[in-house]
């Protein structure tokens, strides 16, 4: 279990009311942001703050791992230079025993300030350019004696109960994408099919992979009633000529393809393995991939690598790198 500070000043309201975090991927500049990077960290069962106003209002439960979604609507003018594609992490909220104001105890809080992405000022403001950040063991402690019993319970029971589906943004904004395809009268009947079909790996996409791909680049499995066209730039993000690519594609059997689309696993260009620190461990020896083995699953085509650098920029679920 990790935990996590969120400060919420201008859409808290949306977010504890649909149950979630959202955030921008970069900058307006296009740069990196820790603060927006650390979404990408984020497990379910984690604690997650919630500070708006000046006080802690919630306490959040993490209950998904980050993954692509839109900026919500019910934002509004909120962000209006922010990604149309961000990072949502489901919450569920529950409320602390006291809102407490960090500013009226700091001098209990000041000594255990991280002196890297603190979520607070030594006089206890919030940091204007923190959106998520870590909150350390002890901080998280001292916090607890303050926030009462409601906190200090969840501290204790180490690993924390998941109750809802998670991503349901993700599986909403797929399902609007494909519905608004579905009554394009601008593009042909036939190609429109094609472009449901190769949501789910099917159909022409498969085809068109196929003549690059033979087998699962990680199972071996050749067997094509096994394996499914997995896009390597998301059938989200993709135009609607790269929904139909084989560049675009691998053919991966249902489990690899799962852990690929959520960003659980990605490749280097040069065909090694990337597991994600995010990824589930155990679950991944069940589904027979030993992290502790270094894999290479051979030569990719330019127009793959292409797509496997978009992979791991924007689906990767990938450790915080250091930041200026």
């Amino acid at each position: 279990m990790r935990y996590w500070w969120v400060n919420q000043n201008q859409t808290f309201r949306q977010e504890v009311a649909g149950g979630y975090l959202w955030s921008p991927k970069r900058n307006a500049n296009g740069n990196r942001n820790a603060f927006y990077e650390f979404m990408r960290e984020v497990a379910p069962g984690d604690l997650i703050l919630s500070f708006q106003g000046t006080y802690i209002r919630k306490i959040g439960i993490a209950q998904s791992f980050a993954y692509e979604c839109p900026k919500p609507p019910e934002f509004g003018s909120a962000g209006p230079n922010w990604e149309k594609i961000g990072w949502r992490v489901d919450v569920k909220y529950v409320d602390p025993m006291h809102e407490i104001r960090p500013a009226d105890h700091m001098h209990s809080l000041r000594p255990h300030l991280p002196s890297r992405y603190s979520p607070l000022l030594a006089d206890g403001r919030g940091m204007q350019s923190v959106y998520l950040t870590e909150v350390p063991p002890a901080l998280m402690a001292a916090l607890a004696d303050l926030v009462g019993p409601s906190l200090r319970n969840l501290l204790n029971a180490q690993v924390m109960e998941v109750t809802t589906d998670a991503g349901q943004g993700f599986w909403e904004w797929e399902q609007h994408i494909e519905s608004s395809l579905v009554i394009d009268d601008r593009i042909e009947s036939t190609i429109r099919e094609q472009l449901v079909m190769a949501r789910r790996g099917q159909g022409r996409f498969k085809q068109n992979v196929r003549t690059i791909e033979r087998r699962c680049r990680i199972t071996e499995v050749d067997r094509m009633e096994h394996l499914r066209a997995s896009h390597i730039k998301p059938w989200r993000n993709s135009d609607n000529d790269e929904r139909l690519d084989g560049e675009n594609g691998l053919l991966l059997t249902p489990s690899m393809d799962h852990l690929f689309d959520r960003g659980f696993i990605s490749f280097e260009n040069d065909g090694r393995l990337l597991i994600s620190p995010a990824a589930h461990k155990d679950s991944l020896r069940k589904m027979g991939l030993d992290d502790s083995r270094r894999i290479n699953v051979g030569q990719f085509s330019s127009g793959q690598k292409k797509n496997l650098e978009f992979h791991r920029d924007s689906v990767f679920l990938q450790a915080q790198k250091s930041f200026p």
